[in-house]
């Protein structure tokens, strides 16, 4: 048996680049696609059906300064190391669609068309999944940062699930629609936070639900403090007989970096050091119990498991599977 070496590798590659038969442009057998499928994947959580639904993906340049007690230099070592792009961080955006057989629960809405190519991608993913925004029933919000608001409206300001209730949580609505709050917000991130909840709803607050932590908010899920990142920010328990679900929202940004790192505070946290608490107390709770994760910010799908690994933890992605 010829030995394989990497010197073998990379010389039958570069034979192959030069070989007379190499089919040139013209000769392919098919045009390129130069696009994605839109997409969304499904699984069975007992008697219920969990669509994740993709908003798309970007990859983010690293600002002056990502996370809050880390040097960049460090944030992107680690960033590299998960094979990112260089110099960035790249970012999923992952609504979920729950089907209680009862009621049709959408899990955030991710930025709404017009924000960029690469995302405000959920209508497309929802027609492809064959779900009308007609149908849905609820709208829960894990909390009120744009990417997990935005696309409640279409670009011309109408409502984008114009039948659903739109549930958020009180603390978060409180905070995030005071003006008091908003006149002492530094510049950046945290002042668009203000801007884009009053582009969103000023104009339904009577018809926005605000629900309290430890409350059944839709049937068979119920809503969980995970405060720091925002104020109000909530987690979400789906359970059906013996299947349980822990949507996680911003619990843990990018797994490479924070579950991995779970002491690091990235820019986006209101209270850094809570948001820190939170995400030991989630994990812990989660690798101990051996919970199923849906995380908004984790690679399409999102779902998997959480192990600790020395000073922190590693997801576990769950199996794929082509049937329901």
């Amino acid at each position: 048996m010829t030995e394989l070496t990497r010197r073998r590798i990379l010389q039958g590659a570069a034979l192959a680049a030069t070989a007379p038969f190499a089919a040139s442009r013209s000769q392919a057998a098919a045009p390129l696609a130069g696009k994605q499928a839109p997409s969304f994947y499904r699984a069975k959580l007992g008697d219920f059906e969990i669509t994740v639904v993709s908003d798309g993906a970007r990859a983010i340049p690293l600002p002056p300064q990502f996370v809050r007690n880390v040097s960049n230099e460090q944030v992107l070592a680690a960033a590299e190391a998960a094979y990112m792009p260089k110099g960035s961080i790249v970012a999923p955006f992952n609504p979920v669609v729950v089907n209680t057989g009862a009621k049709l629960v959408l899990i955030d809405t991710g930025y709404g068309p017009g924000i960029g190519p690469t995302v405000g991608l959920l209508p497309v993913t929802l027609a492809a999944a064959g779900i009308d925004p007609k149908t849905i029933d609820i709208v829960l919000i894990s909390h009120m940062h744009g990417d997990h608001v935005l696309g409640l409206k279409n670009p011309d300001g109408s409502l984008a699930f114009p039948n659903a209730e739109i549930k958020v949580p009180a603390v978060d609505f409180t905070y995030w629609m005071s003006d008091e709050n908003m006149s002492r917000a530094p510049e950046g991130f945290q002042k668009m936070s203000f801007g884009y909840n009053r582009k969103i709803f000023s104009n339904l607050t009577d018809k926005v639900t605000r629900y309290e932590w430890g409350k059944e908010v839709a049937p068979g899920i119920t809503s969980v403090e995970t405060a720091g990142h925002t104020p109000g920010h909530s987690s979400f328990v789906i359970a059906s007989g013996s299947g349980r679900m822990f949507f996680q929202g911003d619990v843990t940004n990018v797994p490479d970096l924070f579950l991995r790192n779970p002491d690091w505070q990235v820019m986006f946290d209101s209270e850094p050091e809570r948001a820190v608490a939170t995400r030991r107390r989630v994990y812990d709770m989660a690798s101990t119990e051996k919970l199923l994760i849906c995380g908004y910010h984790f690679p399409f799908p999102g779902l998997g498991y959480v192990e600790k690994a020395g000073t922190g933890y590693r997801l576990v992605p769950a199996a794929w599977s082509p049937v329901i």
